[in-house]
C-alpha cells in the first residue's frame, strides 16, 4: 500500500483488508496497554492546511498508539502563512525526515498533487482535500456499519460486506467529501445509498454517481433504512460562496433535520450516524443525536482504528493496495 488518496483507488479485497486491520487493531485497543510497537522509529507528520479538531487527534492518536514519532504542523502561524509553497513546505518535510504525511487541505486534489508530483518519497494519507474526498472517514463510517447491519455492534467478520444494506444520507452533499467518499465505498460493498436534499445543495453531475436522490426527506424514511446520516450544514462554505443555499435555517430543519418526528419513524434496528461536529437543532435534534440508535461516538472510536490500520498498511509495508 503507497497511498491512500481516493476510495475509488481501491478494490474490493484492498477495502476489506483495510476495514479487517482496523477491527484487528480495535482488538488491542481493549488491551490494558494499548500501544504497540509496530511504527516505533517512524514519524508521521500531520500537515493541516485546514482547521480540524476530531481528525487530527484521531490521526495522532492513531499514530502514536502504534509507537510513532508524531509532528503537528499547522497552516496558520508557518511559512506557509507567509507564502511558501506546497512544494517547498514538502521538501522540507522530506528533508527532516518524514516518514509518512497526513494531509488535509481546502483545495480538491492537494493530496493527490502531494503524493505523485515527485517531491516526496514517503506515503500520503488524504485527510480531506476541499469537497473531493475524505476516505478514512469512509472506513471508519463503514466499519462502524459492518458491525451493526445484521448484527449487534460486534467486531465485524473478516470479510463482512454490506450488500443489500440500503443508506440514506441526508444534508448537505454539494459541500461534503465524506458523501462522496461514502457513496464510493458503500456501494462498493454492496449497499444502496440514497441522497437526501435539497436542489441547491446537490452537486452537479450527480445524476451520474451510483445513488438515488429525492428531495423528501419523509419519503426516503418510508423505506426504512438501515442507517441514516446526517451531514453537517457546512455554513463556512456557503458563507465563502456569498450563500443563498436555503432560505433559512428554520426552513431547513422543518424539511431536511432529523427531528423528533422522523426519529420516531426508523425501524428499531436503524442506526443513526454523523460525520461531526453536529450542529444540534439545525441537521439533528438532541434526542436522536443521544439515543441508543446513535452510533456517533462509536464512529469517532473507530476512525482511530481505521486511522491506526491506514498507518500500519502504509508505513509497515504490509499492504496490496494500488498506488
Amino acid at each position: 500500500m503507497r497511498h491512500l488518496i481516493d476510495i475509488a483507488d481501491l478494490s474490493v479485497s484492498e477495502a476489506l483488508q483495510l476495514l479487517d486491520t482496523a477491527e484487528a487493531m480495535a482488538a488491542t485497543q481493549r488491551r490494558r496497554v494499548k500501544k504497540l510497537p509496530t511504527l516505533r522509529g517512524k514519524t508521521v507528520v500531520n500537515l493541516f492546511f485546514e482547521d480540524s479538531t476530531r481528525t487530527r487527534l484521531s490521526f495522532e492518536a492513531a499514530a502514536k498508539r502504534l509507537s510513532a514519532d508524531v509532528i503537528n504542523f499547522s497552516a496558520k502561524g508557518s511559512s506557509l502563512s507567509k507564502g511558501e509553497s506546497l512544494k517547498d513546505t514538502a521538501l522540507t518535510l522530506g528533508a527532516m525526515g518524514a516518514d509518512g504525511i497526513v494531509v488535509r487541505h481546502s483545495a480538491s486534489g492537494a493530496a493527490y498533487r502531494l503524493a505523485h508530483a515527485g517531491w516526496l518519497d514517503v506515503p500520503v494519507l488524504n485527510a480531506g482535500d476541499g469537497t473531493h474526498q475524505h476516505p478514512t472517514q469512509a472506513l471508519l463510517d463503514a466499519m462502524t456499519l459492518r458491525r451493526y447491519y445484521r448484527g449487534d455492534g460486534e467486531p465485524a467478520e473478516p470479510g463482512k460486506t454490506l450488500k443489500d444494506a440500503h443508506v440514506v444520507i441526508v444534508g448537505d452533499v454539494l459541500h461534503s467529501r465524506v458523501a462522496r467518499s461514502n457513496v464510493d465505498l458503500l456501494t462498493m460493498l454492496g449497499a444502496h445509498v440514497t441522497f437526501v436534499a435539497p436542489p441547491t445543495l446537490l452537486p452537479v453531475g450527480i445524476d451520474e454517481w451510483d445513488c438515488d436522490v429525492v428531495f423528501d426527506f419523509d419519503e426516503a424514511l418510508k423505506c426504512e433504512p438501515d442507517a441514516v446520516m446526517m451531514l453537517r450544514v457546512q455554513r463556512e462554505r456557503m458563507s465563502a460562496a456569498g450563500g443563498g443555499f436555503f432560505p433559512s435555517p428554520e426552513e431547513y430543519h422543518r424539511s431536511y433535520a432529523l427531528d423528533h418526528r422522523r426519529f420516531t419513524m426508523l425501524k428499531p434496528e436503524a442506526v443513526i450516524m454523523h460525520p461531526g461536529p453536529m450542529n444540534r437543532g439545525l441537521e439533528i435534534c438532541a434526542e436522536a443525536a443521544d439515543s441508543p440508535r446513535s452510533v456517533i461516538v462509536e464512529q469517532v472510536a473507530n476512525g482511530v482504528n481505521v486511522r491506526m490500520a491506514a498507518l500500519y498498511l502504509l508505513l509497515a509495508g504490509e499492504g496490496t493496495t494500488n498506488d
